[in-house]
């Protein structure tokens, strides 16, 4: 897979309690591929609290150390709004192939949400493969990225 974004930085990658066997899967698939992965937590399947993680990956994709962000919950939406808070973060929700193409092609996302209780891991797999590797088309989609900071 040849990727979009610098693998010089590391991927940051977080979840909560029910993203924790997902995130633990495309760790090894990351690694495996080459990528550097900063995980920010959680470490356990003990319940916990979704900005606890969001927030630090956001952290690295808005800061530029980190190249991009997955984040992984049970419907990615509490992370993807909590990554979301913060300037210069695009996090996307992706349950299929060509959302998760799109985020990338029109609306540069670059943190992948993903809800762990509604795909299988092959599907997360491709989904990280094709965000990751997907050209931001620019264009008249640059305009509307642009207004999307308040």
């Amino acid at each position: 897979m040849e990727t979009v974004f610098n693998k010089q930085l590391p991927l940051a990658i977080g979840c909560d309690h029910a993203g924790y066997d997902l995130k633990e899967v495309l760790k090894q698939s990351l690694s495996a591929a080459g990528w550097q992965l900063e995980d920010k937590g959680t470490f356990s399947k003990d319940s916990v609290d979704y900005p606890d993680f969001a927030h630090p990956v956001a952290e690295m994709v808005a800061s530029g150390a980190a190249s991009a962000g997955i984040l992984i919950c049970g419907s990615a939406i509490g992370v993807s709004i909590t990554a979301n808070r913060h300037k210069g973060v695009r996090a996307a929700v992706c349950w299929n192939e060509e959302v998760a193409a799109l985020c990338r092609q029109h609306n540069n996302a670059n943190v992948l949400c993903l809800p762990a209780r509604f795909i299988s891991n092959e599907q997360a797999e491709q989904f990280v493969n094709i965000f990751l590797s997907t050209q931001f088309e620019g264009g008249r989609h640059e305009r509307r990225v642009e207004k999307m900071e308040c």
